[in-house]
């Protein structure tokens, strides 16, 4: 039965959406959203078309490029397992459209057209998915309610339930009750959310699995070819990277390494690597009368005892932790912490500051003994400090960080089984 929030919601989509588009001209962000949806259906008619015929078609949504990155390893298993699944992935956001719009293992990369009833049965009448894969969350009910009545099999993966979370308000608990049934397969994050999904939203079909980002990060710190030529400059060294940092971070990172008496070998990566933002970086380091090296520009006399090497281009961050003792992770002075587990596979401490409710994973690290929360300046000297004069406490926190990773490995192994089981009653009936 359909919650009355759900009747709500179909009914005013359509007069929001009106609305939204109507003063998009006056939105940069809304006037995006609606661009690059126009053509969708189009565009995916003429890929569809010269398509093969095939016996099991997968659609993966994710909101994002976080999300998407816990489907990776799940997909790149189905995909050498059976080369003949043909793949669709669609995205909200235009961040992970933009990131992954030429993802190889992909028929189809598209964004996710506007939720309507209409709009879902033009979707799912093109894709004909045998399967949904959502990632974590982004519950579109009309697609999702689609694509049941068109006999694909739904599975939620990566699922949290955190407490405050909009779920569990009582007017949305309802609609969130109706759409979590809907799905065949629920897999959490973790044995609490199992809980909750089965306690509070009597979702019998929750399972605990894990989070696939941890065998995604383990995967890829197996390959550090790109950041091969700087080894050499930084062996034998301590060395802290300081990954996706906002100038917040800067006000107190900065301050924090000056004052340290045995300072380790800096290398900063922004979160925004365009001529504004390192502009306005370069300033502040030359207003500090800090001594710095662009990667772009990195010659044979850079020293990395007396300069600080700063990144200006895009795709080293994750494979440059590989070179750290100790990793410093942004975010945590904004909106929330980037990612925590890049770093912490490698068997390195962590280092973030205080908004990182929004990622369990970065508060069980913590709890693990694998990171440090900071607040200002003085902590972070204090833990800086205490991490490059006590190598044992440094290697101490670094194996928990690395054995943090390690032992939650194995959730893309539970849901890709999940998958083929379904592959198979399928293609072998």
């Amino acid at each position: 039965m359909k919650s009355p929030a759900f009747v709500l919601y179909s009914l005013f989509l359509p007069v929001f959406l009106g609305i939204a588009r109507l003063f998009s001209p006056l939105h940069p962000k809304l006037k995006t959203f609606f661009r690059v949806r126009k053509e969708v259906f189009e565009e995916l008619k003429q890929k569809i078309g010269s398509l093969p015929s095939t016996s099991f078609t997968l659609w993966v949504h994710a909101a994002s490029v976080g999300e998407f990155e816990q489907a990776r390893p799940i997909i790149a298993v189905l995909k050498a397992r059976h080369p003949e699944i043909t793949l669709f992935v669609s995205f909200l956001s235009d961040s992970g459209y933009n990131a992954r719009k030429n993802f190889p293992d992909a028929a189809a990369v598209f964004y996710l057209p506007t939720d309507t009833r209409s709009n879902a049965r033009k979707l799912i009448s093109l894709l004909k998915p045998d399967m949904l894969l959502l990632m974590r969350y982004d519950f579109w009910p009309n697609h999702i309610m689609e694509a049941k009545k068109r006999g694909a099999t739904l599975i939620l993966a990566s699922a949290v339930l955190q407490e405050k979370a909009q779920y569990f308000k009582p007017v949305l608990k309802g609609f969130y009750r109706f759409i979590f049934h809907l799905f065949d397969h629920l897999y959490t994050v973790s044995e609490k959310d199992t809980i909750a999904f089965r306690k509070i939203f009597n979702c019998q079909q929750a399972e605990t699995a894990g989070d696939p980002r941890f065998d995604q990060v383990f995967l890829r710190s197996r390959n550090c070819a790109k950041v091969d030529h700087l080894k050499p400059l930084f062996e034998n060294r301590t060395v802290m990277v300081a990954g996706s940092v906002w100038d917040r971070d800067e006000m107190l990172l900065l301050p924090a390494w000056l004052e340290l008496e045995k300072r380790p070998s800096l290398i900063l990566v922004p979160h925004e690597v365009n001529a504004e933002n390192m502009a306005r970086l370069y300033r502040e380091l030359q207003n500090r009368s800090l001594a710095y090296v662009a990667v772009s520009s990195l010659s044979e006399t850079y020293d990395p005892e007396q300069e600080i090497l700063v990144i200006d281009q895009t795709g080293y961050l994750v494979e440059l932790y590989s070179l750290a003792s100790i990793a410093y992770v942004g975010g945590g002075f904004g909106v929330n912490v980037h990612n925590t587990l890049e770093p912490a596979v490698y068997n390195i401490p962590v280092l973030f500051g205080p908004n990182c409710h929004n990622s369990p994973e970065a508060e069980w690290l913590v709890a693990a003994g694998g990171a440090t929360i900071i607040h200002d300046v003085r902590e972070l000297s204090a833990a800086l400090k205490a991490l490059t004069t006590d190598s044992a406490q440094r290697e101490k926190s670094g194996t928990a960080a690395g054995k943090f990773v390690q032992e939650r490995t194995g959730a893309t192994a539970l849901i890709a089984q999940r998958i083929e089981r379904y592959y198979d009653l399928l293609t072998n009936t």
